[in-house]
């Protein structure tokens, strides 16, 4: 795979990584997807191929949480879809997961996310 975008460049860091990564029904891998505009954020069980939870900015039951100007495309938004996940994987009976950036820096919103998960509650 050449790297010609950055993209690619992200899909090929994605791929090294999910050589290694892989979610259990006890313990889902939890990745993270980030556009412009929102983020969205699903945990995995990679064994039967089903998402257990997800959470997005771009969903209506979320964006009428945001408050303090959160909003998909910034720091406080990915925070509080963190604690959305978190706490829709309790609910689940889910405190174990592996964290999986997708190919992302693991700073700004994916690093909020991941922050405020584990503040939430979820091990990783």
């Amino acid at each position: 795979m050449k790297i010609k975008t950055k993209q690619d460049r992200r899909q090929r860091i994605h791929l090294r990584t999910r050589k290694r990564l892989s979610g259990t029904g006890d313990r889902p891998r939890l990745t993270v997807f980030r556009s412009v505009a929102h983020i969205y954020v699903q945990a995995i069980d990679d064994a039967t191929g089903r998402t257990l939870a997800s959470a997005s900015s771009a969903e209506p039951a979320t964006r009428a949480v945001f408050t303090d100007g959160a909003k998909g495309g910034n720091v406080k938004g990915a925070k509080q879809i963190g604690t959305i996940i978190a706490e829709r994987l309790t609910a689940k009976g889910i405190r174990h997961v592996v964290f999986d950036r997708g190919g992302f820096l693991y700073h700004g919103r994916v690093r909020a996310v991941a922050e405020a998960a584990r503040a939430a509650g979820l091990e990783f």
